[in-house]
């Protein structure tokens, strides 16, 4: 049986691929396919079935449905925020959250080359700050990815516009 260190390490290393960020996003709107998140992402369908089943074996997806098509059964898959509640968690390592973080760089490159001019934000900082300040800032920081993740709907609705939003923020070690 999986230690609870073992999956969480797995499934961290699971969302390490700039496909599957991809299809971590979508799949925050709406169930879909792998035919559906093929044809959204010009994937294969043994593509995107290969990456939809690694997503989910790690615990990142949740089956919502199946259905009976053509003589098979294609499962729609949905990603909850933070995973399947009912998998085991526990800390990765540092090298597994460098990795994730490489292939969140990656992603979030591939959509600066598509931003548009409009409203957005962008910073960057390294200081020192009150224990308060750090709990409020990092609670407001989870309550606009929270909204963003709540309110995404699915690709190309009337009345939505396309945004790409990251967040990384965390404790530093002191350096020596």
């Amino acid at each position: 049986m999986d230690s609870p260190d073992k999956h969480a390490i797995s499934a961290l290393r699971s969302v390490a691929h700039p496909v599957r960020l991809r299809i971590l996003s979508m799949l925050t709107a709406q169930p879909m396919s792998a035919a559906e998140v093929a044809r959204e992402l010009e994937l294969t369908h043994a593509n995107a079935s290969y990456h939809l089943r690694v997503l989910h074996d790690a615990g990142e997806l949740v089956v919502e449905s199946e259905e009976k098509i053509r003589g098979g059964t294609a499962k729609r898959y949905r990603y909850v925020v933070g995973g399947d509640p009912t998998r085991p968690s526990g800390p990765p390592s540092v090298e597994d959250e460098i990795a994730w973080q490489q292939a969140t760089h990656s992603e979030v490159v591939r959509r600066l080359a598509q931003r548009v001019r409009g409203p957005g934000s962008s910073s960057d900082i390294e200081t020192w700050v009150t224990p308060e300040t750090w709990r409020t800032a990092i609670d407001q920081i989870s309550a606009a990815m929270t909204l963003l993740h709540e309110q995404a709907r699915p690709a190309r609705t009337e009345g939505t516009v396309h945004v790409s939003a990251s967040s990384q923020a965390f404790l530093m070690g002191d350096a020596s």
